[in-house]
């Protein structure tokens, strides 16, 4: 298949939509922003809704709990701010209020990762992912384009129980179907492969799909599946994809540790270990910076994800990790 990478949308704008048309769908959806309303795309809903959206200002932990609140009542209320702020400065308010009461509250997270840009490491997390999937009953979806994080918020409207729902800052591709329903927990499978398994997520979804087309000009076969939610992990799809080509790669914007790579490792060491080479942070935080300059330097660009492949299949064959 083809993929078409010239529209570039952001997948925050994608947020806003999707907000917007649960808004019109649903009475009881409800948001809060942190003095971000413009930035989280959020204003269409707060036009359309004033009744129905308040700004609380720079004081996320309120907002967390004002939402938990919220749920009492019937409402489904969306936050919106940063992912930084959104995990980070209020993990306490997520922990006690919202996960350990199993609260109905859709924590929205814009500006996720090192493509948040010049703003640096003040505002770059790296590291949420691994909080909020470490919460029990969280469930975390992390989308790749503008399609697919408008069709999350249609889907997440209906789960009932906290999720979080992490997106980017800048205009990427956006190529996946805009008529697909959102599955939460469903990977998708992308490209067909025997050599080795490409698990992406977010903005390095279509990256993989790019390091996919490199590789097969080289004769190598890659398994591309795009793992939008990485809580609860389709361990199904990723067993039935491993069992074939025997190796992984995975790819991430966060850290190497708490993140989609090592979920899917430690799923596999209990039941299928194969060698597996990691496209992601390594335990460093980020800084200020151009979004591309700032994907090669930290080595999470389309030739990393191609050379981990490499080093995988090299592994896979039984010789030496020096490729």
């Amino acid at each position: 298949m083809a993929w078409n990478f010239s529209e570039k949308k952001e997948t925050r704008a994608g947020f806003g939509e999707g907000l917007l048309e649960v808004g019109k769908e649903n009475p009881n959806v409800v948001a809060l922003c942190a003095d971000l309303t413009e930035s989280l795309k959020m204003d269409a809903f707060a036009k359309a809704f004033p009744e129905r959206f308040f700004q609380v200002g720079i004081a996320e932990a309120n907002m967390m709990g004002i939402a938990a609140g919220l749920t009492i009542g019937g409402k489904i209320p969306f936050t919106g701010t940063f992912a930084n702020f959104s995990t980070g400065r209020v993990y306490d308010q997520i922990r006690q209020s919202i996960a350990y009461s199993g609260k109905n509250v859709k924590i929205c997270a814009s500006h996720a990762g090192l493509t948040l840009g010049e703003d640096g490491a003040t505002h770059q997390i790296l590291e949420d992912i691994g909080l909020m999937k470490m919460l029990p009953g969280m469930t975390v979806i992390n989308t790749c384009d503008f399609n697919q994080t408008k069709n999350a918020v249609k889907a997440i409207v209906n789960h009932i129980g906290p999720v979080y729902l992490r997106f980017g800052r800048p205009a990427v591709p956006n190529f996946t179907d805009p008529n697909a329903p959102f599955i939460i927990g469903k990977a998708l499978h992308l490209t067909e492969g025997e050599d080795v398994s490409i698990f992406a997520t977010g903005h390095l979804v279509y990256k993989a799909l790019q390091a996919y087309e490199i590789l097969k000009d080289e004769g190598i076969s890659a398994e591309v599946i795009n793992i939008h939610t990485i809580k609860p992990l389709d361990t199904e799809a990723i067993l039935k994809s491993v069992s074939k080509t025997g190796c992984v790669v995975t790819a991430e914007e966060h850290n190497k540790f708490g993140g989609m790579g090592e979920s899917i490792a430690g799923y596999l060491s209990t039941v299928y270990p194969v060698p597996q080479e990691f496209v992601a942070v390594n335990d460093q935080f980020g800084e200020s910076g151009k979004p591309d300059e700032l994907m090669k330097k930290y080595h999470l660009d389309v030739p990393d994800i191609v050379e981990a492949a490499k080093r995988a299949i090299l592994r896979k064959k039984g010789g030496r990790n020096n490729c």
